[in-house]
């Protein structure tokens, strides 16, 4: 599990937690673990994909 879907799901139980207690900061808190996890995995699906084309021009150019 990469690190972001691990702090979207800790922001998932937070803000639940939150909804549960009524606590408005712990429900804020966790769609903000929510929306940095989301950036995260989408940084991490650029940065793969760019692996992977600069692969596949190495591989082109051998």
């Amino acid at each position: 599990m990469t690190s972001g879907k691990s702090d979207e799901i800790k922001g998932r139980v937070k803000e639940a937690t939150g909804v549960l207690t009524g606590d408005e900061k712990l429900e804020k808190e966790g769609k903000a673990d929510q929306s940095a996890g989301k950036l995260k995995q989408a940084v991490e699906k650029v940065k793969h994909k760019a692996e992977k084309a600069i692969d596949d021009v190495k591989d082109a150019l051998s």
